[in-house]
């Protein structure tokens, strides 16, 4: 049997299809414009946290919506919670997610190279 070796595009697309597969959670979560606001509200605040209802009256959405959102941030490890007395107060921890797109942009630029870009065609 003939090995067919791949190229190093080849190995650079299924690098980048590979890191966008294994972190398609964190890209969904940052892809909703609610979720981006609460990130950058979170990202913000300096001191406890911010309960449910005090983001939804800065980002004028109902709580219920409000607390769907923050639950898809918090499961994938965007932000974190903790209670005090009968409030929750949630706050920015990005746990991995600034390495797990470090690597999805590293994927990208591996990816850009090993293909031949149009300005290089007409040489």
């Amino acid at each position: 049997m003939v090995s067919n070796p791949t190229t190093a595009a080849q190995r650079a697309q299924e690098r980048t299809r590979q890191e966008f597969l294994s972190d398609i959670g964190h890209l969904n979560a940052l892809a909703s414009p609610a979720r981006q606001q609460l990130l950058l509200l979170l990202g913000n605040k300096d001191d406890s946290g911010l309960t449910v209802n005090e983001l939804a009256d800065k980002i004028q959405m109902s709580q219920p919506a409000t607390s769907h959102h923050l639950k898809i941030l918090k499961d994938i490890g965007m932000i974190d919670s903790y209670r005090r007395k009968n409030k929750v107060f949630y706050y920015l921890t990005l746990n991995d997610t600034i390495d797990r797109l470090a690597r999805i942009l590293a994927a990208l630029q591996e990816r850009v190279k090993s293909i031949p870009q149009p300005h290089d065609l007409h040489q």
